[in-house]
């Protein structure tokens, strides 16, 4: 289980977090749902290790990321906005690094790496420098690094970013075969459709705020309305965050 509470976090002026609390299960996909600057990246930033909190606390599995970030690690498999690839690394190459900084032996890596490659796709892409990979095949690649070290726990930061059609359903497959394994899936979004598409929990926040928690199905009827879209926008209208 992720649990996020009364996280905060400032830039300077800027207040990213202002007390976020959500709970994230394992065989369930938990979507961050809020609009642009919403403080939904700041957050799993918190969570996988990248930066610390002002206030508040980040758990996986009981264990505090700040103050345990190691341990936290080996459970977390992280796919960051944008792939963050090294471009002159073959996509084999970019899979192998990460399997060696989880402490993965050099037979276990190998073997991890096959297996991915036919979950997929990956045969043609292997023994290519990622430069010139589409997005679809980069969102490959990183989705395969993430997973190098089979973690119990995916975090994905806006993964359908700049993938075509084809791309994203094949993309959304993948994420409900996460879901089917029995970890718990946790990803960012500002697109209303791929919540509908692959949820089964809705986070939404606004101004750094957790507005509401819910199923796909029950989040509408919390705000009186009859769809998501509608109860998104009464959930983060500016005027209601005081």
């Amino acid at each position: 289980m992720i649990e996020i509470e009364d996280l905060e976090k400032s830039f300077k002026e800027t207040k990213a977090l202002d007390g976020a609390s959500f709970r994230a299960e394992r065989g369930k996909i938990t979507g961050l749902l809020g609009p642009n600057g919403a403080g939904k990246s700041t957050c799993l930033r918190i969570l996988y290790t990248v930066m610390k909190p002002d206030r508040g606390v980040a758990r996986v599995d009981g264990i505090d990321v700040a103050r345990e970030a190691r341990r936290a690690r080996r459970r977390l498999g992280v796919l960051p906005h944008g792939s963050g690839l090294y471009g002159h690394l073959t996509a084999r190459e970019n899979i192998r690094y990460y399997g060696a900084l989880h402490g993965l032996r050099r037979s276990s890596i190998a073997a991890r790496i096959d297996q991915l490659c036919r979950v997929l796709d990956l045969d043609e892409l292997l023994d290519r420098p990622c430069k010139g990979f589409s997005q679809g095949q980069k969102a490959r690649v990183a989705l395969a690094r993430a997973l190098i070290h089979d973690p119990s726990h995916v975090v994905l930061d806006e993964p359908s970013s700049g993938l075509d059609v084809m791309a994203t359903r094949r993309f959304r497959d993948w994420i409900r075969t996460l879901r089917d394994e029995g970890r718990c899936v946790l990803f960012s979004t500002h697109l209303m459709q791929e919540v509908t598409a692959v949820c089964d929990e809705v986070v939404v926040i606004a101004g750094g705020r957790v507005r509401a928690q819910a199923s796909l199905e029950a989040l509408p009827g919390l705000t009186g309305h009859t769809n998501l879209e509608d109860a998104f926008v009464a959930l983060t209208q500016p005027g209601d965050l005081s």
